[in-house]
């Protein structure tokens, strides 16, 4: 049964992606029809959403994990992200195997808000979203994904006008497209030959040119590597230092968590303690927490071994 969709003081979503923008644009598409107001949207990391208060009366979010102090009547959460608790008086959206977009697309099918236009949009961003990489469309939608990646969630907001159908075939498209023709296959030989071992099984990917997510995915690919996950870390200019994992048999998630992150299986991330100040901390720091020190074979009692080689008088 869907919840009862009362009007919002905010729309809140995440800032890193496409499927942030279209679903927070979608939401507040979706407000204008059933309540006639123009609600703020807000978009927010992981990290700041942490810190920042949940005061309002009703708020709509999505595309952002459920955090307990949402948990209040009349709220929505509309996300695809593994959550460790459920919601118990806030109405909650979630599929696993459905982008937030798309997700949110359905609410607008549903008070009639869909469109032909919409339709291949909302196909495109769940395909790169969920990395979908054995769908014919892949390489167009990462395309479509890095459009928010290279100009900035507010940048294209400000520049479609929330007009979202206005992205379908944007000028925009034909720049990110030569950039990855001509960038990406030098990043990849250059990332390739300057892999640093994480663990046995994780390798740090360091980057030059290129769109990062697909030299990773063209790495990934690659047989001759040991790695069944793959890191990439960066500092934004807000000093937080991040790591981005990577993987095709959904080894990367556990990663994620265990450094107090999360995402999807194959798609995920973290941010590195404050006290990480820059990338190459950010490596020391992931070698030291996911390599445990081994443990000593030798038993504390066994005093023959413990006193062997000194002499005492």
């Amino acid at each position: 049964m869907r919840p009862e969709l009362l009007k919002p003081d905010v729309i809140i979503t995440h800032e890193a992606d496409l499927d942030g923008l279209t679903s927070g644009l979608l939401l507040r598409r979706l407000a204008k029809k059933l309540h006639n107001v123009d609600v703020k949207l807000q978009a927010w990391n992981y990290d700041a959403l942490k810190r920042r208060p949940m005061g309002e009366n009703i708020g709509w979010v999505c595309d952002l994990n459920f955090d307990p102090r949402m948990d209040k009547p009349g709220w929505l959460i509309v996300d695809h992200h593994d959550t460790p608790s459920v919601p118990e008086q806030a109405g909650f959206i979630h599929d696993l195997t459905k982008s937030a977009g798309a997700l949110c697309y359905e609410l607008c099918q549903e008070h009639g808000l869909g469109s032909p236009e919409l339709d291949r949009l909302m196909h495109l961003n769940n395909v790169a979203d969920l990395y979908l990489q054995d769908d014919p469309d892949f390489l167009l939608a990462t395309d479509y994904a890095n459009l928010v990646k290279s100009y900035g969630f507010w940048n294209l907001k400000k520049l479609i006008e929330d007009n979202l159908e206005s992205l379908l075939d944007h000028p925009l498209l034909e720049v990110i497209s030569i950039k990855r023709r001509v960038e990406d296959p030098l990043g990849v030989a250059w990332s390739k030959a300057n892999l640093e071992a994480i663990s046995p099984t994780i390798g740090y990917v360091p980057t030059t040119v290129g769109n990062n997510n697909a030299i990773v995915h063209e790495l990934l690919l690659d047989e001759s590597l040991p790695y069944t996950v793959l890191i990439t870390i960066f500092r934004k200019a807000n000093g937080l230092v991040l790591a981005s994992m990577r993987s095709r048999g959904n080894e990367a998630l556990p990663i994620a968590q265990k450094l107090q992150g999360g995402g999807h299986p194959n798609a995920c991330g973290a941010t590195m303690p404050r006290s990480v100040k820059n990338v190459w901390e950010g490596i020391e720091y992931l070698k030291l927490t996911l390599n445990p020190p081994a443990k000593s074979s030798a038993p504390l009692n066994n005093l023959d071994t413990l006193f062997d080689g000194i002499d005492v008088k």
